[in-house]
């Protein structure tokens, strides 16, 4: 269990060290898809690194933006991508509108903080 509390401490820490970008705020539609709507504002952390390339992607919910709850992992079926997505102060119905937003040809998993 330690090395489990280790990650999660190591993940927030990232968090708190590194400024967020919102991007694509709440209620503006995707640049190449404009039928999908941002449910939440969706973000990176700057000067950090994904396997796309990019920064770590974050969706800010209505709680604590600074707060990490879970991470959600993505497996874009098409493109055959996967990517982690952090999940800062987001509500269950929150979660529930992100993985709504992706769709079908999208897969979801989703961490709570602190699972095993």
């Amino acid at each position: 269990m330690k090395t489990n509390t280790a990650f999660w401490e190591e993940m927030q820490r990232l968090i708190a060290t590194h400024c967020i970008v919102i991007d694509r705020p709440k209620g503006q539609p995707h640049p190449r898809y404009p039928g999908m709507i941002y449910p939440l504002d969706y973000s990176y952390l700057e000067n950090t690194l994904s396997g796309d390339g990019d920064g770590i992607d974050v969706w800010i919910g209505s709680q604590h933006h600074k707060t990490l709850t879970g991470i959600l992992c993505t497996f874009d079926t098409l493109k055959q991508d996967v990517e982690i997505k952090l999940l800062l102060g987001c509500t269950f119905d929150e979660l529930e509108s992100i993985r709504g937003f992706y769709g079908s040809e999208m897969k979801t998993l989703y961490i709570p903080l602190g699972h095993p």
